[in-house]
């Protein structure tokens, strides 16, 4: 017996007032992302959006996929996998700041209106 509750036997009215909070705070994050969304805030639009999709995970983690439990192997499943992802990001964000804009001189647009090529340059 380790003091956690594992051996206390769970009726389903105890599972559905462990699990119904969890899930109307869900639903409730789920539409103020809907709201958030039709709602101009600019450039923190994408911060907000993923404040409350940090929040959802973290409630996801919390109660469904019982993290709050200190089972050794499923933390450190879970802290692998979330490990994982943020090296995806900062991948993936590396890769986006350190590219060159678009208007730089050197990059190929394409021309808004047909233009006879100019004899001597290239004719894109």
């Amino acid at each position: 017996m380790t003091g956690l509750g594992e051996d206390v036997p769970l009726t389903a009215g105890a599972i559905w007032r462990r699990t119904l909070p969890v899930w109307a705070a869900l639903i409730l994050l789920l539409g103020a992302t809907l709201g958030l969304a039709y709602v101009p805030l600019g450039r923190f639009a994408t911060a907000t959006a993923l404040g409350i999709a940090v929040v959802k995970g973290g409630l996801v983690m919390l109660f469904f996929m019982q993290l709050r439990k200190p089972d050794p192997l499923l933390r450190l499943a879970a802290s692998t996998a979330l490990f994982f992802v943020a090296f995806l990001l900062i991948l993936t964000f590396a890769d986006v700041l350190t590219r060159s804009a678009p208007s730089q001189p050197g990059t190929v647009m394409p021309r808004s209106q047909p233009e006879l090529p100019a004899t001597g340059q290239r004719g894109f």
